[in-house]
């Protein structure tokens, strides 16, 4: 019975190897990896802001500082929120994934040990950023209500760090499709010997 579904599922997939045309999971991590970066490039914004006030004011750009405090907020509760979607859309895309067996990324893995990392590192890039957002939360509402600086010089220094492991998460992501062609649709053309140029058009 088992194996009948299989097959029927089998059967519904686009080229891709996915039941719809372009893959989710890559937009959303981009959706995530921006609303994030945002959410820490503003709050470091609204820390220097008092080296940075006389700029504004040359360029006549209307800024508080409160504001720049209020972007990284709601973007970081926003990256929080998305990215339950991201590692959701990554895990269900991975199931269906059939990444060759016989090639190595530049970093020396076959695809299973990548895909592994990578829905590995999804799961803890959620959690960081989901703590990240309780942590600026009470940094707003409860700690730091009533100071002008809004955010810890700690917070910034585990955000910053937390780019740093975008960045190794995200080149195991890239290494999946530019090097192992998982949901590529011209790379799984080639491999069954077919013509992207003819059938995607």
């Amino acid at each position: 019975m088992s194996n009948d579904l299989i097959d029927q599922l089998q059967g519904q997939l686009g080229v891709n190897g996915l039941p719809y045309p372009l893959p989710i999971h890559p937009n959303l991590v981009h959706l995530t990896l921006g609303l994030f970066i945002v959410a820490i490039a503003f709050d470091i914004v609204g820390v220097l802001f008092p080296l940075e006030k006389p700029i504004f004011k040359f360029l006549a750009i209307p800024a508080t500082r409160s504001n720049f405090f209020d972007v990284g907020w709601y973007n970081i509760l926003a990256a929080a929120i998305v990215t339950f979607f991201t590692v959701a859309a990554g895990f269900y895309e991975i199931m269906l994934a059939t990444p060759p067996a016989n090639i190595k990324s530049a970093w020396g893995l076959q695809a299973m040990e990548t895909m592994l990392w990578h829905g590995v590192g999804g799961v803890v890039l959620l959690l960081l950023i989901v703590a990240m957002a309780v942590w600026r939360g009470f940094q707003r509402f409860l700690w730091r209500q009533d100071m002008a600086r809004q955010v810890q010089w700690s917070y910034l220094a585990v955000g910053l760090f937390v780019f740093a492991l975008m960045f190794v998460h995200g080149t195991l992501g890239a290494q999946l499709a530019a090097e192992f062609g998982v949901h590529i649709s011209a790379d799984r053309l080639l491999q069954i010997g077919e013509n992207p140029n003819l059938l995607l058009k």
